[in-house]
């Protein structure tokens, strides 16, 4: 049982997942203290609000932090423009450069009459000894 357990664990994609994981939180929180102490004051500047955590309203002696909901709206949005303009620009950029390069010239062919793959310089099929030569 440990076993199995360990050989999951150590699988690559697990630890991959992982590092991921860490490092995306760890992102979280940089994008999180920016927004919170350059992004708000900023924007405070120009609005004459200086601290957005401070805003709040009161119903029946329970206090809604709408300020803190603002400035964890303005992170997500860093957070989802940096992912965009970082990460899925520069990788869809690369993935379009892929299919729209050089093909290369396959080493196989498949055998009209029994479908198994034969190198391409081939005459006859190694499998059923069909004529595939041209």
């Amino acid at each position: 049982m440990l076993k199995g357990f360990k050989d999951f664990i150590l699988k690559g994609n697990v630890v991959d997942m992982a590092v991921g994981v860490v490092i995306g939180v760890a992102f979280g929180a940089v994008v999180t203290a920016m927004v919170k102490d350059l992004i708000t004051p900023l924007i405070g500047a120009i609005g004459g609000i200086t601290n957005f955590s401070s805003i709040f309203f009161t119903v029946n002696h329970s206090k809604f932090m709408v300020g803190d909901f603002i400035n964890s709206l303005i992170s997500f949005l860093t957070i989802a423009v940096v992912i965009y303009f970082v990460v899925l620009m520069p990788v869809n950029k690369i993935t379009e450069k892929m299919r729209s390069g050089k093909r290369v010239d396959p080493t196989e062919k498949t055998c009209p009459e029994c479908l198994s793959s034969i190198p391409i310089k081939a005459k006859r099929c190694k499998f059923c000894t069909a004529n595939v030569g041209k």
